[in-house]
């Protein structure tokens, strides 16, 4: 089993027993080095990635049937990443049934992606930072994708170990500056072999045509118009260079005070009410100021406000909503969960799993996101109301709720391609500071918030409760979070439009020089071969049908069954209970007290949204109209596939949803090919519809819960429980029994 003291049990402690079983012993390292060095592994360098440190006879700690014991290789760091290169690296390569991605290996860490670097001296852990007197015996690296990395420099040179450790550290956590990302490099090396992908038809959003589009695909052209007033920046260099604001405001007033107190168009309701945001004033003293910034307003406010025509509700988000700050604090705590170093670990902190997760306040931040993207969906589907989000910025969490609302009232944001389009628009082109929010330059932890994660959480509890309605899956939200630290992708790394095409040359100051072609994040194929892509899609998507003339005329706006809500109380549909009955009283005790706060009663809510909530709920689920997310304590869920993925022990091995899948999967494949066959017999050249089921789902026996990122692990699937802490719920037998019980618990 893992232990704190597996480096350092060769010191004078006592020891009763050793948790190091080392397959490689320090003088057949040293004898068999030229051997060793004939067959490394070789390293794959990307265009304009340059090796800048490495040691050899680097222990890499692999953890295997409640035991630990080394793979020996190389430890690099290069100007993109930290490789390890281990001697049975061509034994991991054999296994096709990998979820590989081409650019990061599964020994690779990006160098945006290094969260905390760990030294371990004297067996006590230490945080590593800054110019080190004393280098470690072993370096542990937790990443932000929660992976966590264990290195033993016990059997490596001295001077090795300074110049890896001093590199890593430099390289990952000193200040830089933005043009000497890798992205940069990268774009320069590749220039002239950058391919897009000619299947990626997801809208930019960079140029006027892209919001014309938008406004006449959502109907919005008949209240609101694309302007060119910021063309070139000129005007205000937080906003992108085209954007959508009503058609009676005159394009001067954007000019008046530099973008702020206008009213930005977002998306437009199928019954013509609108989603609008806005970036407050600057603060001034001076009452002249204040009173011609009031007058400024009163006029803007009549262009969108105009009774009983249009009726305008304001939610203020700065002062009336999350702060930035509880966002961090919760996700610094909720990560730590996850943060695992070893076995003994997982199982210490297993038994308080509830009330760490509850005082994390994670799941309810998640929760009263979707809350409030309800309230404003209530406001615009059933009250016909304009919604005004109001930010400092109108970056963060205008971002966050306007693209929830979205998602919710508009399917075409629950295909791909739509969703990709959102994310443009609302975050990309909406200005968000990617660069600030992810640390990608180290220069101010202060602004490193997960604002965009948190959005992917909520999406995820969407995709989890009503997998039918989106074309993409969970998988392909963990891929897409983890590319938030892949520097070959401008899509995640500037704070704005105007920061990317100053920095690429596309404003006339690197005229001699052609602008830089940058990847974006949506051409998939860059990451995975076509097989590992299908896991990208959903194959149990329900596809909007196609209606004729004919039938469009009677069913216009019948998928849209919002659209007459009852004016009395409907009756509520049952209430799921956090325990079934049959749920072992033991376990119901323990758990009852600890997941109070998860538990939120719908009696707060507002009664015109409890209305409408208890409403939607109590009918059938359109998957192509207004799509709603139970929000009450035990539905809002950890997002297993991301957060447990790299626990070995938080996995069941041949179960859990890819069991589900693989056999959904089957059943399609059996209907299809009877489709096919009944094609034939009628001598139909038309192409069946293709549900097509990944090869990586076909035995599930052999698959882990958390696939595609944990496959075939071979650890222990029994837990070691810490009797030291389950002695008082009886003994230990008892417990073995019930192991079952805990292990689906734990899967929430």
């Amino acid at each position: 089993m893992l232990g704190k003291g597996v480096v350092g049990s060769g010191g004078g402690t006592k020891a009763p027993k050793p948790s190091f079983v080392s397959y490689v012993r320090p003088e057949e390292i040293h004898t068999n080095e030229k051997e060793v060095t004939e067959k490394e592994v070789t390293l794959h360098l990307l265009p304009g990635e340059q090796v800048l440190c490495e040691a050899s006879t680097v222990l890499k700690y692999v953890q295997e049937d409640s035991s630990q014991h080394g793979v020996y290789g190389r430890l690099v760091c290069t100007d993109f990443k930290i490789a390890f290169l281990g001697d049975d690296e061509s034994a991991l390569d054999n296994d096709e049934t990998q979820f590989k991605n081409k650019v990061i290996g599964e020994n690779d860490i990006t160098l945006h992606c290094v969260d905390q670097i760990y030294g371990v001296f004297d067996e006590k852990k230490k945080t590593l930072f800054g110019q080190l007197k004393k280098y470690p015996e072993k370096l542990i690296i937790h990443c932000k994708d929660l992976r966590v990395f264990q290195f033993c420099l016990r059997y490596t040179k001295e001077e090795e170990v300074k110049r890896i450790v001093s590199g890593i550290i430099h390289h990952t956590q000193a200040p830089k500056l933005l043009k000497r990302l890798f992205l940069f490099s990268y774009a320069t090396a590749a220039q002239n072999n950058t391919v897009t992908d000619p299947k990626n038809h997801t809208v930019m959003f960079d140029t006027l045509k892209d919001w014309c589009w938008e406004l006449e695909r959502t109907k919005g052209n008949m209240k609101y118009k694309a302007v060119s007033v910021n063309e070139g920046y000129e005007v205000c260099e937080r906003l992108p260079a085209y954007f959508v604001v009503p058609t009676p405001l005159p394009e001067e007033n954007v000019q008046r005070f530099q973008g702020h107190g206008i009213p930005i168009w977002c998306w437009s309701c199928h019954n013509g009410s609108a989603l609008l945001k806005m970036s407050a004033l600057p603060k001034e003293q001076d009452d002249g100021i204040l009173q011609i910034q009031k007058g400024f307003l009163d006029r803007i406010y009549k262009t969108i406000h105009r009774p009983p025509y249009e009726i305008v509700k304001t939610e203020d988000l700065s002062s009336n909503f999350l702060s930035l700050q509880e966002i961090q604090t919760a996700y610094s705590k909720f990560k730590q969960l996850f943060l695992i170093d070893n076995s003994t670990e997982f199982w210490d902190t297993d038994i308080k799993w509830f009330s760490l997760l509850e005082s994390s306040s994670w799941l309810d931040i998640i929760r009263r996101c979707l809350k409030k993207a309800i309230e404003i969906t209530e406001c615009m589907e059933a009250q016909n109301m304009n919604v005004l989000l109001l930010e400092e910025n109108a970056s963060d969490l205008c971002c966050l709720i306007s693209s929830l609302v979205q998602l919710m009232m508009d399917p075409h944001c629950r295909t791909r391609i739509g969703f990709q389009s959102l994310i443009q628009k609302e975050w990309v082109m909406g200005g968000h500071c990617f660069l600030d929010r992810c640390n990608h330059l180290r220069q101010n932890d202060k602004e490193e918030v997960p604002v965009f994660l948190l959005f992917l959480d909520c999406v995820w509890q969407l995709v989890h409760q009503h997998p039918p309605a989106f074309e993409f899956t969970e998988t392909y939200l963990t891929v897409l979070s983890d590319s938030l630290y892949i520097p070959i992708f401008s899509t995640f790394f500037f704070n704005s439009p105007h920061q990317k095409d100053t920095n690429v040359g596309r404003e006339g100051h690197e005229t001699q020089s052609k602008p830089l072609n940058l990847l974006t994040v949506w051409d998939w194929s860059v990451q995975f071969e076509p097989k590992a892509q299908t896991l990208l899609k959903n194959p149990l998507y329900v596809e909007k049908p196609k209606l004729d003339k004919g039938q469009r005329k009677g069913m216009r706006f019948k998928h849209q069954r919002q659209l007459s809500l009852p004016l009395t109380q409907s009756k509520s549909s049952p209430k799921r209970g956090f325990f079934r009955e049959e749920t072992d009283h033991l376990i119901k005790n323990l758990l009852g007290k600890r997941i109070s706060k998860l538990i939120n009663s719908s009696d707060e809510l507002q009664d015109n949204f409890r209305e409408f909530y208890d409403s939607w709920h109590s009918k059938p689920t359109d998957y192509h109209g207004l799509l709603l997310p139970h929000i009450e304590g035990p539905e809002i869920k950890v997002w297993a596939q991301r957060y447990l993925r790299w626990i070995p022990e938080a996995q069941i091995l041949g179960g859990g949803q890819v069991a589900t899948m693989s056999k959904l999967l089957e059943m399609m494949e059996e209907v299809q090919s009877l489709q096919e066959k009944i094609d034939e017999k009628h001598h139909s050249q038309q192409e069946a519809p293709q549900a097509e089921a990944p090869c990586l789902l076909r035995n599930s026996a052999r698959l882990s819960s958390l696939f595609p990122f944990a496959l075939l692990q071979r650890h222990s699937s029994k837990p070691v429980l810490p009797t030291s802490g389950w002695k008082a719920l009886g003994d230990e037998d008892d417990l073995a029994k019930q192991e079952d019980e805990f292990m689906d618990l734990g899967d929430v």
